[in-house]
């Protein structure tokens, strides 16, 4: 098996709340299984994008870098080429915003977005922050948690799939969903980071980027002691 290709996407734009954990967490779980696995950080004053990548990161950001971060993306379509032909792609809360087909800043500006997913996001009247629960649309992955501090409000379109449905938090803020869900691109307002705290995640995404699934490893019991309290927590 050829290395893993893992692109984390303007860090210095989109990494706000340490979602850069996320791809140290997909590159563990690949030394785990003796999978090679090669890394790619792409700052915004790189020349371009990679398309040839298996698995996206993009983190979260305020209003000014995620409008930088749209400028980027757009004028370099490596990640919309890959996203086109199969890639994993995960977008967290800015990131999320940025790969829906529009969003509104603060300032009443409306901006277009990747539209990789069909989600719209305008200013909410308050910020969402605080401990979410959602039970996981995707098949195998449970339980999803994560902790959400953001503005905005998502609504899903006629194409749109939820990540999960929450139980406790405020997610995307209508319908009691969180995140959206198109192929192999998974958004959500969940940091963590999202991957630490939600392994199976994690390995969803892994096995989409090889083709393959995974051989199971075995999760410290502290995890699932913190899956389990937070559930109990969130009924």
């Amino acid at each position: 098996m050829s290395a893993v290709r893992i692109a984390l996407v303007l860090p210095d734009l989109l990494g706000t709340y340490g979602d850069r954990g996320n791809m140290l967490v997909l590159e563990q779980r690949l030394r785990w299984r003796d999978i090679a696995c090669e890394s790619v950080t792409v700052l915004s004053s790189s020349a371009a994008v990679p398309e040839s990548c298996d698995v996206y990161l993009l983190g979260g950001g305020e209003d000014v870098a995620q409008t930088a971060a749209m400028r980027v993306l757009a004028r370099s379509p490596g990640l919309q080429r890959a996203a086109a032909r199969g890639a994993a792609v995960l977008g967290i809360c800015g990131g999320l915003q940025l790969l829906g087909t529009a969003f509104t800043t603060g300032d009443g500006v409306r901006h277009e977005g990747l539209g990789l997913v069909d989600a719209v996001t305008e200013p909410g009247a308050e910020r969402a922050i605080g401990e979410v629960v959602a039970d996981a649309a995707l098949p195998g992955v449970g339980m999803l948690t994560g902790f959400e501090n953001h503005l905005g409000r998502t609504r899903l379109g006629a194409a749109g799939r939820p990540l999960g449905r929450v139980s406790r938090g405020t997610g995307n803020g209508h319908d009691r969903a969180e995140g959206a869900v198109r192929g192999h691109v998974v958004c959500t307002y969940l940091h963590g980071p999202i991957l630490a705290r939600n392994p199976r995640l994690a390995d969803l995404l892994l096995e989409w980027a090889i083709g393959a699934e995974l051989p199971r490893v075995a999760e410290p019991p502290e995890l699932e002691q913190l899956r389990t309290s937070r559930s109990r927590a969130a009924k």
